[in-house]
């Protein structure tokens, strides 16, 4: 995907460019989740848009059977989880059919959370279902492992999908985990390794990039709930509530779907000054930062395991 991303055509945003869904050449993807609203006759009028990403599964899987332990819940709070989940999965399968069906790229998310990461992915996988022409997005929300899935369990998770699908996953996430992965990217080598999704509300992304390995992002979401409104809004999209995700390609539509499935790592880069230095403002373990290592770099890297049942926390969520 490098050459794509980084020697592409002339028309092709870089990462210092200024408000780059303002560039027609350039492809714009929704994201959404269950419950955004969508007229797609009027979603499709829009012919910016390449590309659709359905929220697809939210951490460890429910119980089936609604007995026994649930975490703290009770029967009819599992009830409910499981009447919300069967409706989430029929939108899903829904929504693919009709983008697929327009012509638009598809893709799904899995919304990481604490617990065992190859039952996650399993679950995923379950879930989405995902073609070979389809993107799979890791989302990764933060680093707090007693919120989201650890970065330890996040590299299981990309390393278990690429054991089972032959493709890693894209991983989704913001500005601070994504400079925090960057820095311990000899910690988290898949992770680190992964083309970007790149989570920031501003106007632009100038200083962000080239940050570790990632030389631009190959999505940059700029547009949410967060910050469009009625009043306001970095781009409107035909057919949906001021909630709907936008986010913009630094590429052309038929450039976006040449590499939207392909799955691969990165090239690995040794480590610069700026992200020595900002591993020194992040170093959580105490431990001395390491200077630009001189060994050949290793590998592409694979990385799953299998995490002992009794190990496993599960979560309530609400779908």
């Amino acid at each position: 995907m490098v050459p794509a991303l980084v020697a592409g055509p002339p028309t092709m945003a870089v990462a210092a460019d200024t408000l780059p869904w303002n560039n027609p050449n350039n492809a714009l993807v929704i994201d959404a989740y269950e419950l955004n609203t969508i007229d797609w006759d009027s979603l499709l009028s829009d012919k910016r848009i390449a590309a659709f990403i359905s929220k697809a599964s939210d951490g460890l899987p429910e119980s089936f059977s609604c007995t026994g332990d649930h975490a703290g819940d009770t029967v009819a709070h599992c009830k409910t989880m499981w009447r919300k989940y069967a409706v989430s999965r029929e939108l899903f399968q829904t929504r693919r059919l009709v983008a697929r069906a327009a012509g638009l790229l598809w893709g799904s998310y899995h919304l990481a959370r604490p617990g065992n990461p190859v039952d996650q992915a399993n679950h995923f996988l379950e879930y989405a279902d995902p073609k070979d022409d389809e993107m799979m997005i890791l989302d990764l929300e933060g680093i707090d492992p007693q919120k989201f899935m650890s970065l330890e369990d996040a590299q299981i998770f990309a390393g278990h999908i690429r054991a089972r699908t032959g493709r890693y996953p894209v991983l989704y996430t913001n500005h601070n985990t994504a400079r925090y992965i960057a820095a311990y990217r000899n910690d988290y080598p898949v992770l680190a390794r992964l083309p970007i999704w790149y989570a920031r509300y501003r106007p632009d992304v100038k200083g962000v990039f080239p940050m570790g390995n990632w030389d631009n992002y190959l999505m940059w979401q700029f547009s949410s709930g967060q910050n469009c409104s009625k009043r306001r809004c970095p781009y409107r999209v035909p057919g949906t509530l001021t909630d709907i995700d936008v986010n913009v390609a630094p590429m052309s539509r038929a450039e976006l779907a040449k590499v939207w499935a392909r799955g691969k790592l990165l090239p690995a880069r040794e480590p610069d000054p700026p992200l020595i230095l900002a591993k020194i403002e992040m170093e959580p373990r105490g431990m001395p930062a390491q200077g630009p290592a001189t060994a050949q770099l290793p590998p592409d890297p694979v990385v799953t395991s299998s995490i002992p049942q009794s190990d496993v926390v599960r979560t309530r969520r609400d779908f």
